[in-house]
């Protein structure tokens, strides 16, 4: 009996001992598992924030987002090109003429630090910088999308540059810009009302 007894312990020792190594596996494999997928589904703080996505959000005194665009390559005098700018002041719509930038219209309105707080977060949301600037060569534009149009995304501080992407009409002219072109233009030119009225006589 006493052999019996030993031969079944000797027996059941392992079995406990596997039980207890596949619970541990299973509980250590859960808080590996709810590491990985609770963190990636927090809200994201400032912390996870690029530098260029807190410029863009950051709606302090001197901060402006700025869409510029450029009409194909034609004479002088018959050259188009107009910007907006936008801050938590003021809209500024200005259209120019030939290549030295002579203004023909300006429209400014006013803004609120609320309402460019919206615009700059669905700039933000939409992926307004997601590109990365281009160095030397390949990111000069001059001549560029000959027939078409050059579309320039500025953030700025202070008039000072913080990120410019850009992107053209042209297939073969991507730039630096990575998002949406139609989504993004349409946040900017919504922001002056009647816009279509003002830029009508552009040609693009």
């Amino acid at each position: 009996m006493q052999q019996m007894a030993r031969y079944n312990r000797t027996q059941i020792l392992p079995i406990v001992l596997i039980l207890v190594i596949i619970v541990v596996a299973i509980v250590a494999l859960v808080s590996a598992a709810r590491m990985i997928f609770f963190s990636n589904t927090t809200t994201t703080s400032s912390s996870d924030l690029s530098s260029s996505q807190q410029a863009l959000i950051d709606t302090s005194v001197g901060r402006e987002v700025r869409m510029a665009v450029r009409g194909p390559i034609v004479a002088s005098e018959d050259f188009r090109s107009y910007q907006i700018v936008i801050n938590s002041s003021n809209r500024i719509l200005t259209v120019f003429e030939g290549y030295n930038n002579k203004v023909l219209s300006k429209t400014k309105l006013s803004n609120t630090v609320a309402a460019y707080e919206q615009l700059v977060y669905a700039l933000n949301r939409a992926g307004f910088m997601n590109g990365n600037e281009l160095t030397g060569d390949s990111n000069d534009v001059r001549g560029i999308c000959a027939t078409g149009q050059l579309y320039d995304f500025q953030i700025l501080n202070q008039g000072e540059k913080v990120k410019d992407l850009w992107t053209t009409s042209c297939s073969s002219a991507r730039g630096s810009f990575n998002s949406s072109l139609t989504t993004i233009k349409k946040l900017f030119t919504v922001q002056i009302p009647d816009i279509r009225s003002k830029t009508s006589n552009l040609g693009f």
